[in-house]
């Protein structure tokens, strides 16, 4: 299954561009869910999941629809000692665990930041993944291009570990734009090509100030029909959110990989 939706959903300055200027926010995931079928939750990355939010959430959306959810940031970007660790994925596992009831869990997303570079202990920890949240499809997100090596997708292979491709800017050290499937979950992330604001920004929304070209968006279509059919699920999530930018590429997408499906 190909499913296509956007990082995040619950934004105010979607108001007017997605959602009509008036709409309640606690209406946002009801009126989502009526045009895409996924969602990337990023909240979580933050802020430990609550169980009975996660389960709210669960109910307001149909059974085929999917959420992915973003590992805690103690989980990627603060690593604290083992001990922790068990403590961190505990609290998280027990947060998401509704969701995964409902059927409606597509996957845990690992962002490693880009400081997160190879080594042993790096490496043990990401195929450790599996038997930390085991009842969960898991995928890992590389920023740095140290890890862009045929030995990497083996590994994650070996280890049933999903990775996630990326979509940001060609800049020195990022990581390329590579199409890769090593598990029964495939996953892209397009995070826009702003190569003056990626390292040079105030605001972290800055960032991901982009609006993808219906060209630039037709380049991915060959290879995400291909990791469609190497794969038993495929998300293709767009993080070029501010201004509604993320719902306009995700639903030009979704006519792109129609028609070229027909």
């Amino acid at each position: 299954m190909l499913y296509i939706g956007t990082s995040g959903y619950s934004y105010a300055d979607w108001r007017g561009v997605f959602y009509p200027q008036t709409m309640k926010q606690s209406e946002f995931l009801s009126y989502y869910s009526e045009r895409f079928d996924c969602v990337e939750l990023n909240f979580t990355y933050y802020r430990q999941p609550a169980a009975h939010s996660i389960e709210t959430m669960a109910a307001k959306v149909p059974d085929s629809f999917r959420f992915t959810v973003k590992a805690h940031r103690t989980m990627t970007h603060e690593i604290p000692q083992e001990a922790l660790v068990a403590s961190e994925f505990e609290q998280f596992r027990q947060g998401i665990l509704p969701m995964a009831q409902s059927g409606k869990l597509g996957c845990v997303l690992f962002q490693f930041p880009w400081s997160f570079r190879p080594s042993k202990r790096n490496y043990d920890y990401v195929l450790s993944l599996p038997d930390r949240l085991d009842y969960a499809k898991i995928v890992v997100e590389f920023r740095n291009n140290a890890w862009a090596r045929d030995e990497v997708y083996e590994y994650l292979r070996e280890r049933g570990i999903g990775f996630c491709c990326v979509d940001e800017p060609e800049l020195r050290g990022l990581f390329p734009r590579v199409a890769v499937v090593t598990s029964g979950v495939s996953y892209v992330r397009f995070h826009g090509r702003n190569a003056a604001k990626w390292f040079n920004h105030k605001q972290a929304w800055e960032r991901y100030d982009y609006l993808y070209s219906q060209d630039e968006l037709a380049q991915w279509v060959p290879e995400a029909l291909q990791m469609a059919e190497a794969s038993e699920d495929t998300y293709v999530l767009f993080n070029n959110c501010h201004q509604g930018q993320a719902a306009i590429n995700a639903a030009q997408m979704q006519q792109l990989l129609l028609q070229a499906e027909t």
